[in-house]
This record gives structure tokens, C-alpha cells and sequence, in this order.
């Protein structure tokens, strides 16, 4: 039986038998998948099976009119028609079939879908394995037949995430959460101080002609008392800010408040935490749930990210003449296999069917291409597998969603570690 995910959880979902195992009772905001990615990996070290691997991104776009359902179709039936040219085992086929059966209809329903933009889903019906983990994004969606499961992304996301700090404050108070790739968790805020009513001055009146120029003096000193104030309440959250981040790998903070102050904070912060912010939001602190927290950190790093994006697709077209970098697919292969990539640039429209060399594990979209490696093995995507690759070698991968720069890419670019001699 397929088990049916939480939508408000992040959990893993693993059917063994009748058990459910389930992750969500561990900290949110701290819990990390190297254990599960640790599981996984043993159990495709002691079990020579095959493994259904799924990575669907989630996006607005792809859950518009079930885009994300079709594409699934598609990679399932050209995965199934691989299998057949291999001409693996009848048992072995059907057992695959499946297996991805049981991921397209737990995909099907919306209730399994989670509330993020994107989920991985693996399954391998001898092992009474089905596990599904709701992530914050995905790379690229991507279905594997393969003889492991395929954790790196997984790992990855864990490693490059991190913890990001995220304050949420107005004039009198602040709040504090501490955000990973899988949940908030809201830590302790600042305690309400004594603070002057924000309301307009009134001065008392008096029949003394002075009494105009008096009341004008207090309303000065009031709105200058108003303004120590917020300055004195921005440095509190400043320097509680550092405090956490001293105690924590902190990968960045951001910024969160009502109308014009949601950065009011950024002037209070210590130079090595002004470096870190990622992004300023808005959020109501009086009502902002760790849900809304998530969605908001989300929301700011996927800008980041474009922008991160952009600064890759410049360096790709400035090295490229230096021969620090390469585009095309043939040719990101070759420098992966020579161990140059730094980072991979992936575009997530392309698909290139290719082989594996037997003998020297190389990726290669050209059969011939394996003359002295070893039998060329049929890969369904070798960009599929050049991610996993990349990620397994400790080099990064960026997704190019901008159109424009993907006519740099060419299917696969690289940025590189070192040039070829």
C-alpha cells in the first residue's frame, strides 16, 4: 500500500511491510537527510536491485493543468522501452513496471503533493521500499532506472542550503527563526521593551504666549525619543542576529517587517553579517506562521538565485575564450570526465539520449566514443547523469530557467577547475 504524505510535514514516508517510517517528529528546522541519504546509499550497497529514482520539480508552471503528471508519463514510458532494449530479466521488467506504477499514482494524487516546489520519491518493491520526501525545490525533474538510488541531489540540497537566519519584526518587537532546506523553527525572540506610544504629540495648553514654543520643544524631543528607540531595538535584533550566527553555520539571513522597515535592520548588522543577507521580505510579526516563514526565505533565495545565475552565464561567456569553460554536450562530458567541472549549467528543457563506458565509468553521448573504455551501456539521459556525477565529484549545478541564457548553454556548459593541457 502506498502511504499517503501530510501535506503540512516534512517527512519520509518508507513502506516496510506496515510501517510507516516517519521523520517529521525531529526538529524542523535542523534535521538534515544524511541519514536518509546514508540509508539509501547502504541499501543500494548491500542489495544488487534496481532502484526507481524520481526528482519532479513542482513548480506553479508544472502543476498548471497537470504538466508535471505528463511529462512523468513520458520519462516512465521511455524508461520502460530502455529496459527492453537492454533486454533485461521478464520478472526483473515487470517488478520495475511496478514500481513505477506505485510513483506515478502517488503522484497522482494531489493530496501527496506537498505544499513546495518539488518532492523525490524513490521505490524498489523487493526491499518493500517506497519513500517520498517533500523538498524546497528540485534541480531538474528527472526519473532513474538504475542499480542505485540516486541520493546525491538530495545530499546536495542538504550541503548548499545550510541554516538561514530569518528575523521578523516591527518598531517593538522581533522574532526569530532558524530555516532549512526542510522546515522553520522559531527560536527565542526579543521581549517586548517599554516603548512610547507611536501617537501624535500633544502639547498642553496654556494661556502663556511660551506655551506654543514650549509644546514645540516637547514634540521634537518626543520624536526624538521615538527614534532612539527603534535605533536601540535595531541594534538588539542586530546583535541577536550575531549571537545566533556565532553558534550556527549560518549560509545567510534574511530580513523581514512591515511596510518601508523590513531592511530598516540592515545599517545595525556587523559588516561579516551585512555580507550574509540575502534579502529583505515582507511579513506581519504579529501573525507570521513558520509555513509563511519558509515560504518567504523560499521566496528570497529563488531570487538569489537568478541572480547567482546570471553572474554564471557572464563568467561562461568571458571564460570560454580563455579556455575556462566549455558549452555543449560532448564537450561538459569530456571535462567531467577529466575531473574539470566546477560548475555544471544544466538546461532543463534538454534531453540527450547517450552510454556509459563500461570499463571507465565515462559519460559520452557518441557510441563510438567508448573505443578502449569498455562497452558503451545505454544511458536513457546522459544530462540526467551528468548531474548526478558532478554532484558526486563535489562540483555544483546550476539549472538555467532564463531562455536567453540558455543559448549559451547548449544543452550542458561548464565552468572549470582547471584547463585541459
Amino acid at each position: 500500500m502506498v502511504p499517503t504524505a501530510s501535506r503540512s510535514s516534512s517527512s519520509v514516508f518508507v513502506a516496510d511491510g506496515e510501517v510507516n517510517l516517519r521523520m517529521d517528529g525531529m526538529d524542523a528546522a535542523t534535521t538534515s537527510v544524511g541519514p536518509v541519504v546514508e540509508w539509501l546509499t547502504r541499501l543500494g550497497a548491500e542489495h544488487a536491485q534496481w532502484f526507481v529514482s524520481c526528482y519532479l520539480k513542482l513548480e506553479p508552471r508544472d502543476r498548471s493543468r497537470g504538466k508535471y503528471l505528463i511529462k512523468l508519463k513520458n520519462r516512465i514510458r521511455e524508461r520502460l522501452e530502455w529496459l527492453d532494449e537492454r533486454g533485461v530479466d521478464r520478472a526483473v521488467r515487470e517488478t520495475v513496471e511496478r514500481d513505477l506504477r506505485r510513483v506515478r499514482e502517488y503522484l497522482e494524487h494531489p493530496g501527496n503533493l506537498p505544499p513546495g516546489r518539488g518532492i523525490a520519491v524513490f521505490a524498489a518493491e523487493p526491499l518493500e521500499l517506497f519513500a517520498a520526501l517533500p523538498l524546497p525545490r528540485v534541480l531538474r525533474s528527472r526519473l532513474a532506472v538504475d542499480r542505485t538510488p540516486l541520493v546525491r541531489e538530495l545530499a546536495a540540497l542538504d550541503d548548499e542550503f545550510g541554516m538561514v537566519l530569518c528575523t521578523v519584526y516591527d518598531r517593538t518587537s522581533a522574532r526569530f527563526f532558524k530555516v532549512s532546506a526542510f522546515g522553520a523553527e522559531e527560536l527565542t525572540g526579543l521581549p517586548a521593551g517599554d516603548t512610547t506610544r507611536a501617537g501624535r504629540f500633544h502639547g498642553g495648553r496654556t494661556a502663556h504666549s511660551a506655551g506654543a514654543g514650549l509644546a514645540g520643544a516637547g514634540e521634537h524631543n518626543f520624536n526624538q525619543r521615538i527614534q532612539e528607540e527603534k535605533h536601540r531595538h535595531y541594534a538588539q535584533i542586530a546583535q541577536r542576529l550575531f549571537d545566533l550566527a556565532r553558534g550556527n553555520s549560518v549560509r545567510g539571513i534574511v530580513l523581514a517587517g512591515t511596510g518601508a522597515d523590513a531592511d530598516a535592520v540592515r545599517p545595525h548588522l556587523h559588516p561579516y553579517l551585512a555580507r550574509q543577507v540575502l534579502g529583505a521580505t515582507r511579513l506581519n510579526p504579529k501573525s507570521a506562521s513558520p509555513a509563511e516563514v519558509m515560504e518567504s526565505v523560499l521566496a528570497v533565495r529563488r531570487t538569489m538565485e537568478r541572480e547567482w545565475e546570471a553572474k554564471y552565464i557572464e563568467e561562461l561567456r568571458e571564460a570560454r575564450g580563455r579556455g575556462w569553460a566549455v558549452s555543449g554536450v560532448e564537450a561538459s562530458l569530456r571535462a567531467l570526465s577529466h575531473g574539470q567541472v566546477r560548475t555544471l549549467l544544466v538546461d532543463p528543457t534538454a534531453e540527450r539520449s547517450g552510454f556509459r563506458c563500461s570499463t571507465s565509468g565515462r559519460l559520452t553521448s557518441v557510441r563510438d566514443a567508448c573505443d578502449g573504455e569498455g562497452a558503451p551501456d545505454a544511458v536513457p539521459d546522459v544530462i540526467d547523469d551528468a548531474i548526478e556525477d558532478t554532484l558526486r565529484l563535489g562540483g555544483h549545478v546550476e539549472v538555467v530557467e532564463d531562455e536567453t541564457g540558455r543559448s549559451d548553454v547548449d544543452g550542458l556548459a561548464a565552468l572549470l577547475r582547471f584547463r585541459a593541457r
